[in-house]
């Protein structure tokens, strides 16, 4: 038998192509606007500043290993009981876990369509097989999703607002989705953007109904701490017991801990954020559709601006790029005809609004 010549990862490892982020730098622009990775144009909450620049102070010792005052803080705001909450570096971190402990050679995953990149890679990395179901209309598709499932199924993955579409489905198409799957399978909740719309409670209550549902949330986008990896999930206890039976003791250093512990009792900070982020939404989905651009109603914090073509779509990225702004091409998430735009501050708006009229203009000009 030949041996190998050198070590191999496991199966399906280097099937994975990886996660690209968001475009930051175009060269030969001192100065851009970054719109390309959903994070708050108004920054995080001074008491979260505050909090992580204390926790300078204690850099020698470990972190506290089991969050407490983090879950604690968590499950005040949002009504939960603190003792199914874990905590992750970023939500994808608990996404992780989670395919880790559930998911495995043989399994399948199940993704939407143009759910969020990391889904299948995680499946991947796991061993698991994923499976991309179609949308409709760029929704999520329950009945699809069922259809889909076999008795290899163990997670079923929902992005809610989803991600690059910002659109949702409501609490009822979710009971239908949780009420069609067998109990051993497990649905995921994935409400990084559930801040965002007002009154919703980004699946809690389907957790609290049933022990086979999970939620994951984050503190990178209406919190503003993308750059310090924060999320959490909230789960039946039997999971959240297992997922911490393979997390890492220190996997959130104190200053995260703290600044997220502020950030998530600041709901000053985050009505605000909120609000501002819904006016400048409705007002540039309204300035874009003006233009002949087709937006969906989106619930997040991006909106999708959808082109008649993929070689407009790159067009009008070029074109936003010469005036300095960032978006993210979203064709990997096969949306090859569209933009995705984060909302940014009002100035930021002003400007994405003006240079899509001016390439529109333009483009219509000289195809006269």
């Amino acid at each position: 038998m030949n041996s190998p010549t050198r070590p191999r990862p496991q199966p399906g490892i280097l099937d994975i192509a990886p996660y690209v982020g968001g475009e930051s730098r175009i060269e030969g622009k001192a100065e851009v606007i970054k719109l390309s990775s959903n994070e708050n144009p108004f920054g995080p909450s001074e008491a979260a500043v505050k909090a992580c620049r204390d926790a300078a102070h204690q850099l020698h010792r470990y972190p506290s290993s089991d969050h407490a005052a983090l879950r604690a803080a968590i499950g005040e705001v949002h009504g939960l009981d603190p003792a199914r909450i874990i905590c992750g570096a970023g939500s994808d971190e608990i996404l992780t876990f989670l395919c880790q402990a559930y998911a495995g050679p043989g399994d399948e995953v199940i993704h939407t369509e143009h759910g969020f990149a990391m889904y299948p890679i995680l499946a991947r990395a796991a061993g698991a097989a994923p499976v991309e179901v179609p949308e409709r209309g760029r929704v999520v598709d329950v009945e699809a999703i069922l259809e889909a499932c076999s008795e290899r199924t163990r997670i079923v993955f929902i992005a809610n607002p989803g991600n690059p579409t910002g659109t949702m489905i409501g609490g009822q198409e979710i009971t239908r989705l949780a009420d069609g799957l067998p109990p051993e399978v497990l649905l995921v909740l994935d409400g990084a953007y559930a801040e965002y719309v007002e009154g919703f409670d980004g699946g809690a209550s389907f957790v609290e109904a049933r022990e086979n549902v999970v939620m994951t949330r984050t503190f990178s986008k209406i919190h503003g701490l993308g750059g310090l990896r924060i999320g959490w999930g909230y789960g039946p206890a039997h999971v959240i017991d297992v997922l911490n039976r393979i997390r890492g003791p220190f996997n959130l250093s104190q200053a995260q801990q703290d600044a997220a512990e502020a950030a998530v009792r600041d709901r000053a900070h985050v009505a605000r954020c909120r609000k501002e982020n819904a006016r400048l939404r409705a007002w540039l989905t309204d300035a874009l559709r003006g233009e002949g651009v087709e937006v969906d109603q989106s619930s997040a914090n991006f909106i999708l601006a959808r082109f008649e073509s993929p070689e407009e779509a790159e067009a009008c990225d070029a074109h936003l790029k010469s005036e300095g702004l960032i978006v993210r091409r979203v064709a990997g998430y096969k949306l090859p005809q569209a933009l995705r735009i984060t909302i940014g501050d009002e100035a930021a708006c002003r400007r994405v609004a003006h240079a899509v009229a001016q390439f529109r203009r333009e483009r219509a000009g000289g195809s006269r």
